[in-house]
């Protein structure tokens, strides 16, 4: 299964971005520092609009990528502070409007205009994405879905997800399963193994990957 021409997903802070084009959307990712964050812009195609997935950190890096066609979106996939660093001042230079889970929002510094949860859509231009609601690193953590090609979906995972394993629940039992029952619920059971992960920090993964690790990671309770 094909993704992309050239496309690996392997960034480094400071390094050069990594540009994914598909046929209605343009995925770019780029790494900043210091927590080594991924921040992932989209680009719809026909209508040249552009979403930004989670403002983390250094802003020059952002608006520089974001260049002069504007900013329509901003979405936080969750509350953590190394998540969010840059997103008052990309809000202030774009106007961009600024998406978040309820069980999220009032931590975020700054102030979300619309409120999204599970099954809700977003919209960049075109391109639709749906929002995945799941519960465990934080009350409010959001994956988007990018599913226009059913074989061949792209789940944006902030810090739900990540190879190897879920996201920290720093030593919460009850979060931990939280989490493990909503990636095998609306995750690895609808989606299929070519679905293309962009996890919140690292590498990229796909779901056949990681699918088999299932039962270890129950096991091992993290």
């Amino acid at each position: 299964m094909k993704f992309g021409t050239g496309y690996t997903g392997d960034v480094t802070v400071g390094g050069p971005p990594d540009t994914r084009e598909l046929p209605d959307l343009t995925i770019t990712k780029v790494a900043v520092g210091p927590m080594d964050n991924n921040c992932y812009l989209l680009r719809c195609v026909a209508t040249g609009e552009q979403l930004l997935i989670d403002a983390a950190n250094e802003p020059d890096t952002l608006l520089r990528l974001i260049g002069d066609d504007g900013l329509e979106t901003v979405v936080t996939t969750h509350r953590h502070p190394d998540h969010v660093q840059a997103l008052d001042t990309v809000v202030a230079a774009t106007g961009a409007t600024t998406v978040a889970h309820p069980d999220d929002a009032p931590a975020i510094p700054v102030p979300t205009s619309v409120l999204v949860s599970d099954g809700d859509e977003i919209r960049v231009g075109e391109v639709t994405l749906k929002v995945l609601h799941l519960v465990g690193h934080t009350p409010g953590s959001i994956a988007l879905l990018y599913d226009a090609d059913p074989d061949a979906p792209h789940l944006f995972t902030g810090d739900c997800l990540f190879p190897g394993g879920p996201g920290n629940t720093f030593g919460d039992a009850k979060a931990f399963e939280t989490l493990m029952n909503d990636l095998e619920t609306k995750v690895f059971g609808p989606l299929p193994d070519a679905t293309w992960i962009y996890p919140g920090h690292g590498k990229d993964t796909t779901l056949g990957r990681e699918r088999p690790h299932l039962a270890e990671w129950r096991a091992r309770g993290w």
